[in-house]
């Protein structure tokens, strides 16, 4: 007894779905492989503590920058400390801050962690005013039982002592 079809057209259909289905499932995961440094993934700094990121993969940092933290170097090297209720992570950025960039201000850096801790940032967003926040940061900070919605500010943007993960 055969497994296919009696039917001629039933046949048919069953070769076309059969020659299909592995074209098909071999472009889904060739996309899927092309994209797989296009994925950026966010984390306050606490929860970069706990997940870990190997150096050298791209993700998004966010969090609210430490006041006292900033620190300008004459070669346009910017150094700070990016916290949240748990943790700290110092920063490195070469290049042009946002104009809304400030202490105790909530930003979304992009870049990854070197071996030595530190996040190397390639890209830095400051948030556009006092109600505005990155949604993920939003749902990260209420997560925590931080969200401020009326703008003041956390009690660990306070003066860094330090930083890193």
């Amino acid at each position: 007894m055969s497994w296919l079809p009696k039917s001629r057209k039933a046949r048919r259909r069953l070769t076309l779905v059969a020659a299909i289905a592995p074209i098909l499932g071999l472009a889904v995961g060739l996309t899927l492989w092309g994209l797989r440094d296009s994925i950026s993934f966010f984390y306050t700094p606490s929860q970069a503590a706990a997940a870990n990121p190997p150096a050298g993969r791209t993700l998004q940092l966010g969090g609210l920058v430490a006041m006292g933290s900033v620190v300008k170097h004459p070669d346009g090297m910017v150094e700070f400390v990016v916290g949240d209720q748990r943790a700290q992570d110092k920063v490195v950025f070469q290049g042009d801050l946002p104009d809304l960039f400030r202490e105790g201000q909530g930003i979304v850096a992009t870049g990854s962690y070197r071996k030595d801790g530190v996040f190397e940032a390639k890209q830095v967003l400051a948030k556009h005013d006092e109600k505005y926040m990155p949604r993920e940061l939003t749902k990260a900070l209420k997560e925590q039982g931080e969200w401020r919605g009326d703008g003041e500010p956390a009690a660990y943007a306070a003066p860094a002592g330090g930083g890193g993960t």
